[in-house]
């Protein structure tokens, strides 16, 4: 039986993904937001560098500065910060559902930058996420958690613009050279704020270290890599539904690795933000497939006739 190396790509980077939410947990607490954040980049920085200069990655040039810059702010600086400040009160499995309708923000995103068409389909889909996203952050909402419940929304938010920023780069580039760009500009721009942080991470203990080490080699670098191999020999439409399995994922491993049950309100929530998400990825595709059948269907009947 022959083994179906894509498939087990990307569902090995669904748990790298997931347990990315409990792993920051783990870390964020002793090592600070700032402390985090860097140590994470900064393996993943070294890693993904090591990885480039082996395929023979290009030097970027000086006109794709601006959105290198772009996507390293929202999608790595601005986003690690936020959720790691987020998920020192934030359970883990929560942050990874609101996380999960990050989508809904690239949509908006392309749309005012590259002028997408939204149809009805993202329409009713967005409205039912932001739903699932509403019912999540109020079963949490309590004095403790809303201000934090809000930097992860903020997290999310800057994870939806990221990911549409990639594609003027993903263009001329290779999805591992962008990837290491990113990851470089973030790690730069996250390390003037080290000086804050820089006793947490000189008291954290041997299980923060090796959880942000965790982070940076496996679901920053690796997840990039895994997911570029996955997404370049599977149909996109199979590729990305993969993504609404990491919510559930991450919910299991929390609740495995740091006991954190989650509450009924939450997985109500967390149902409905896939519902929403996999409306808008999904469904156009389907009534386009079924748009082409039928336009298909008197063609092949009339070669059948024989006319």
């Amino acid at each position: 039986m022959s083994v179906n190396k894509p498939l087990l790509a990307g569902l090995g980077v669904v748990i790298l993904w997931a347990s990315a939410f409990p792993a920051i947990r783990v870390a964020a607490p002793a090592m600070g937001v700032i402390g985090l954040s860097f140590v994470r980049l900064a393996v993943a920085t070294v890693a993904l560098v090591v990885i480039a200069l082996m395929v023979g990655a290009r030097l970027p040039r000086l006109r794709d500065l601006g959105w290198i810059a772009s996507c390293g702010f929202f999608g790595m600086a601005a986003y690690q910060l936020l959720l790691n400040a987020g998920e020192l009160t934030v359970p883990a499995g929560t942050a990874s559902i609101i996380v999960a309708a990050a989508p809904l923000v690239s949509v908006a995103v392309a749309r005012i930058l590259f002028s997408e068409r939204v149809s009805w389909a993202t329409m009713v889909g967005s409205a039912v996420a932001l739903g699932g996203v509403a019912i999540v952050c109020l079963s949490r909402a309590g004095v403790s958690l809303s201000g934090a419940v809000g930097l992860v929304v903020a997290a999310m938010v800057v994870q939806g613009i990221y990911h549409p920023l990639q594609r003027p780069l993903l263009k001329r580039y290779t999805s591992v050279e962008v990837a290491c760009y990113a990851m470089i500009a973030g790690t730069m721009m996250t390390l003037p704020l080290m000086p804050f942080d820089v006793g947490g991470l000189l008291g954290a203990g041997p299980a923060p270290w090796l959880a942000a080490i965790y982070l940076g080699l496996l679901p920053s670098a690796a997840g990039f890599v895994l997911w570029a191999y996955a997404v370049a020999r599977m149909p996109v439409a199979a590729s990305t539904s993969l993504l609404y399995l990491v919510p559930p994922v991450a919910v299991f491993i929390a609740w495995v690795w740091l006991g954190e049950r989650p509450i009924p309100a939450e997985l109500l929530g967390g149902a409905v933000v896939i519902v929403g998400v996999a409306t808008i990825s999904q469904l156009p595709r389907q009534l386009a497939r079924r748009a082409a059948r039928r336009t298909a269907e008197p063609h092949a009947a009339l070669d059948e006739s024989g006319y």
